[in-house]
């Protein structure tokens, strides 16, 4: 769908908006980690899970591409989430993955894992703030939809 060139400039631009994210005192606003979202995952040819881990100001400390899965879908385990968040000391986080087929409406799978990573970070006082689903063209917000 993207040519290298395109996706070379899609790295870039995620680039930026990382340093300038790194770079504001929080992510008050959800644009900018959708902008970071969109423009680290929407080239993938395969399914990305990624967490931004975020400290307790929620300024970004790590993007983190987390799971890689096949043209459909992605593993997640809630130990393994568990075990990144603990390692980067993670006091919130957001969930963005993309759709390859380019159409960004949750699955009922995505929409599990979702309740069943805040679930299990809650025990732990760690607060999930979204989850974005990158398509082409269009992003669908977990929290805009009141589903966090």
């Amino acid at each position: 769908m993207f040519t290298e060139n395109e996706k070379m400039i899609l790295a870039e631009a995620a680039s930026i908006i990382e340093v300038k994210i790194r770079n504001t005192s929080a992510l008050t606003s959800p644009d900018l980690a959708v902008e970071l979202c969109v423009n680290r995952l929407v080239h993938q040819e395969r399914e990305v899970f990624a967490i931004l881990m975020l400290d307790n100001q929620h300024r970004l400390i790590k993007f983190v591409e987390h799971s890689v899965g096949s043209i459909s879908s992605a593993s997640v385990y809630p130990r393994e989430v568990l075990k990144s968040v603990l390692h980067y000391n993670a006091a919130a986080v957001i969930f963005a993955h993309n759709h390859p087929s380019g159409v960004a409406e949750p699955s009922d799978a995505d929409r599990r894992i979702t309740a069943r990573l805040s679930s299990v970070l809650e025990l732990i006082d760690v607060k999930v703030l979204d989850h974005f689903v990158i398509g082409v063209g269009e992003t669908v917000s977990f929290a805009k939809r009141g589903w966090i």
